[in-house]
């Protein structure tokens, strides 16, 4: 039998454990002059540490989003401060584990750029500058899949761009000059009837850029 031993510790403790779950979320988080506000939740895929695609509204029953919500909350609001805030959660049905918070928009709440009437830049800029939030609306099943090359080069060049756009897409190029390895050079956005719809378009969309340097 595992012998269990007792430690005694002054001040707080912090204890890690196995979590098992059925899905991971990003619920961006707004703290403004007016208020808390909450974007739908975005859900992700990750491979080698890193995110590839992501989408939003990830679907989750109203009982785990109002947890969810009831969770960012209480974490953003003691950090304090304004601005967005990217909370992470594991799901496992109705219940809700907290994982992380990034004081700044998330690489997955890119997908924003084409799935809300405001971009999780444009709500953490009008949230530092006291400026009220209102309503956020959401478009719709929406996704965006990385544009992720493995080269060496101080030169990148984007090719067949006008190629990879289609209707209900767009691409930002995010303008780095140098690549030494794997690097995330832009994001392929699209909206779409379903997700894994719009995630295929993304994926479509990404996979037709061609880098060179």
């Amino acid at each position: 039998m595992p012998s269990l031993v007792a430690v005694r510790v002054k001040g707080k403790l912090i204890v890690e454990g196995l979590v098992k779950f059925d899905f991971e979320i990003t619920l961006l988080t707004i703290n403004a002059c007016d208020g808390l506000h909450f974007c739908a939740p975005i859900g992700h895929r990750q491979q080698d540490g890193d995110y590839r695609e992501s989408w939003q509204p990830q679907a989750m029953s109203d009982n785990a989003l109002a947890k969810a919500q009831e969770i960012a909350g209480k974490v953003v609001t003691a950090l304090g401060g304004y601005g967005l805030f990217g909370v992470e959660l594991f799901v496992c049905g109705d219940d809700v584990i907290f994982s992380e918070v990034s004081p700044r928009p998330h690489d997955t709440g890119m997908v924003t750029l084409i799935s809300q009437d405001l971009s999780e830049f444009a709500l953490h800029v009008r949230a530092f500058l006291g400026l009220p939030i209102g309503h956020i609306r959401q478009f719709g099943p929406s996704a965006s899949a990385v544009i992720l090359p493995r080269l060496h080069s101080n030169d990148v060049v984007f090719e067949n761009v006008k190629q990879a756009l289609k209707p209900q897409t767009q691409l930002r190029l995010f303008g780095k000059p140098e690549i030494d390895g794997t690097r995330r050079l832009g994001v392929a956005l699209a909206y779409e009837e379903t997700i894994d719809k719009a995630i295929a378009l993304a994926k479509q969309v990404s996979c037709c850029v061609v880098v060179k340097g």
